[in-house]
């Protein structure tokens, strides 16, 4: 099965902070210096690579002198904006030595729920892979709030794989793979060599404990790996510490967890709902409609809600709850909050009497409704 990595054309790495800052002890330039070996390798191979960067606020609390990573967001911020100059500063000098030309992107959870933003994201991406520059992204945390930030890189490297339509997301951690429990709790855990990616048995075995200076644990990477597999792409869970491990692993070497997609890709629309993390609220079905929805693969009608809560307008993101409060799919609604709790148990053919015009037949369209 390994020999899936010596074809996979498209790759996007994540390296975490912890790996990146040497537990906290600024930027570890002789490591860096060693992953833009390997990944120049590959680009000499003729392997399209994105690099996801964690390390920007690791770095700025070093150079601003904080010894435990801030609380306060406006510190968070100052943090990011000081260590970004450092950290792309760094990659862009080591990847010229290579003369591969790089390319900054940062983005905020915002930036990927709003569907033209997130064309543009994916335009951008592919474009410069187009012309042979090496994108290194990162969140944008100079400006994100906890509203709207992705949480963990790992999220936001399966989201970039997404974009790209890679074929393989390479996590770099400080763990040898995935355990079947906590390793560094239980010294007779074993590495868990391959498993499907959507495996709901992996969460039990994920530990979602982090570090000091990283916001993901292994719970994360699992997460990030079955919101990869939507796009098709296979999830590479490896220690980032491990000599050459980024050639090796591409070379086909049984090193960490290799989590497969179980089911073909999801159209580029549905994988977009798939990754829209935020919603603006959410609609109470019955029985009726989960049915229709997860074996008919119907739309959402009001006459199958049985209520509807939150803040939303048209075209917003809602999650689709049962009554026992148990998810069961996202995706855009037609109408407004205020819209919706009039159309509630109602059939399709009122919605103009009620509302006064001719809306949409369906509160949530198929094409814009993913089953979770």
């Amino acid at each position: 099965m390994r020999e899936k990595m010596l074809k996979a054309q498209r790759i996007v790495v994540k390296i975490g902070s912890a790996l990146l800052t040497n537990d906290g002890e600024g930027l570890d330039d002789g490591r860096i210096s060693d992953w833009v070996d390997q990944i120049a390798h590959l680009r000499s191979l003729g392997k399209e690579v994105v690099l996801v960067s964690s390390g920007s606020v690791a770095a700025g609390m070093k150079r601003l002198g904080f010894t435990q990573r801030p609380s306060q967001i406006n510190e968070l911020q100052a943090s990011a904006a000081v260590g970004q100059m450092e950290l792309i500063g760094m990659y862009e000098s080591h990847f010229a030595k290579h003369s591969l030309q790089t390319a900054q992107i940062l983005l905020t959870n915002e930036d990927l729920s709003n569907r033209r933003r997130y064309l543009n994201a994916r335009s951008t991406l592919r474009t410069l892979l187009q012309l042979g520059a090496l994108p290194i992204v990162n969140e944008n945390d100079t400006v994100v709030t906890d509203e709207i930030r992705f949480g963990d890189n790992d999220t936001l490297g399966a989201l970039v794989a997404n974009l790209v339509e890679a074929d393989l997301l390479i996590i770099l951690t400080d763990q040898q793979g995935l355990f079947d429990k906590n390793p560094r709790d239980y010294p007779d855990a074993k590495l868990i060599d391959c498993a499907l990616a959507t495996d709901e048995r992996l969460i039990a075995m994920a530990s979602g404990g982090a570090g000091v200076l990283g916001s993901g644990g292994m719970l994360t990477k699992v997460t990030a790996a079955s919101l990869a597999a939507r796009s098709g792409a296979d999830t590479l869970i490896a220690a980032g510490r491990e000599k050459h491990i980024i050639t090796r692993l591409l070379s086909g070497d049984v090193l960490g967890t290799w989590l497969m997609p179980e089911q073909e890709p999801l159209a580029a629309r549905k994988q977009w709902l798939a990754g829209h993390l935020k919603s603006r609220g959410t609609l109470v079905i019955d029985q009726g409609a989960i049915l229709a929805l997860k074996e008919q693969g119907s739309s959402l009608l009001a006459v199958g809600v049985k209520d509807a809560l939150g803040d939303f307008s048209r075209g917003d993101m809602v999650v689709c709850v049962s009554e026992s409060g148990e998810l069961i799919a996202r995706g855009l609604i037609n109408y407004s909050i205020a819209e919706t709790i009039k159309l509630l148990g109602k059939p399709s053919a009122s919605i103009k009497d009620i509302l006064g015009y001719e809306g949409e037949p369906e509160l949530i369209n198929r094409d814009d409704l993913i089953i979770v």
